[in-house]
């Protein structure tokens, strides 16, 4: 397993950015504009080898996030999504959001932090029972 990133839903993206870049001194390493879901992912690192913070904008979020809400998840990177999760399910872990897309999965700790699960490289083909399951509460 790889640590990849941890996420936060931001009010303000250019004052998040303030924040962040101007004054923390990290650096913007990658940004993902997804018009479909009315979202912007910007991810920002100490340095651009380190794993980086994603800051979640959404586009059309007016109310500001309570602090259950603006913490997002921890994600990690795994060799074999499907092996992982069905590891993970012997072990007594419920997939809350199955790897339906050979790409990505969502499980919770104990005290209910939500894990993002993400192949890494290229998604593995679609494959049962993974594509058939369903999701299960939040993630």
């Amino acid at each position: 397993m790889k640590y990849l990133h941890t996420m936060i839903r931001v009010q303000n993206l250019e004052s998040a950015l303030d924040f962040f870049i101007n004054k923390l001194g990290m650096v913007e390493v990658r940004r993902k504009e997804v018009p479909e879901g009315k979202f912007t992912l910007v991810f920002l690192a100490a340095t651009e080898d380190e794993p980086p913070l994603e800051l979640t904008y959404n586009w059309e979020q007016s109310e500001p996030y309570n602090s259950g809400e603006n913490f997002g998840h921890v994600a990690y990177g795994v060799e074999n999504i499907y092996d992982f999760c069905e590891k993970l399910q012997n072990d007594g872990v419920t997939i809350l959001r199955p790897p339906k897309d050979g790409k990505m999965a969502f499980i919770r700790s104990p005290d209910q932090v939500s894990i993002e699960l993400l192949q890494i490289g290229d998604p593995l083909p679609i494959q049962e029972p993974w594509a058939s399951m369903k999701n299960q509460g939040t993630w």
